[in-house]
């Protein structure tokens, strides 16, 4: 493998690239649509239900026949993909939020609320702080389940190292068969591990001292 690995090394950093790539847009994007909804879900408690059923339900269709619904919509290429990765990494990410930003103290946002803070300043300074460290712990979780995703993106011609583990399976039985699937398989483990250690710095970073201790 190591002289697969040395002949393809600029396509494999590519590839790694654009994989890389795929997850951390759709987590971003999928990270500001679960942290609107969770906002409406706890200022509408009746909507709760429907959220938790929405998350557990969304994680049990099988992510090719998602990408198969999407292909009419968005064709061959990036998009179906992106989509596909966005809608499954929205959803343990908007389970936290909504628990996180639920388990606000009221007492707490009363008190801001008397100390003259609107609904938006209690929000960006009261409760999205309180709960940050439960939705990082989702967005952590859904970045680690979004590599795995966007490896099929090769399915759809689209980007990233599924295309090296797709091909190995095409070509099972073939000289270097075997070289693609551990190469993509293995640059998606590494990729994932990468993302996690620096998703947790990024949590630790951004999460206040008074909290974490």
């Amino acid at each position: 493998m190591g002289d697969f690995v040395a002949d393809k090394w600029q396509d494999i950093l590519f590839r790694s690239f654009q994989h890389l790539s795929l997850v951390a847009q759709s987590v971003l994007l999928a990270t500001i649509i679960a942290i609107a909804l969770a906002v409406l879900v706890t200022r509408v408690p009746r909507l709760k239900p429907a959220a938790n059923m929405l998350s557990a339900i969304g994680l049990t269709i099988p992510s090719f026949a998602l990408l198969g619904l999407l292909l009419p919509l968005f064709g061959i290429g990036p998009v179906s993909p992106f989509v596909a990765v966005t809608f499954y990494a929205t959803l343990p990410i908007l389970r936290n939020a909504v628990v996180g930003l639920a388990g606000v103290s009221p007492t707490l946002l009363e008190s801001a609320k008397g100390m003259g803070m609107g609904a938006t300043t209690r929000f960006l300074r009261v409760q999205l702080p309180m709960a940050w460290p439960v939705i990082m712990a989702g967005l952590r979780v859904s970045a680690q389940m979004s590599m795995g995703v966007a490896a099929i993106a090769a399915y759809t011609l689209g980007p990233g190292l599924g295309g090296y583990i797709f091909t190995g399976l095409a070509q099972l039985g073939g000289a270097n068969a075997l070289n693609y699937a551990l190469v993509g398989t293995l640059g998606v483990v590494v990729l994932a591990l990468l993302l996690d250690a620096a998703l947790l710095l990024v949590s630790r970073l951004t999460t206040s001292k008074g909290i974490r201790a």
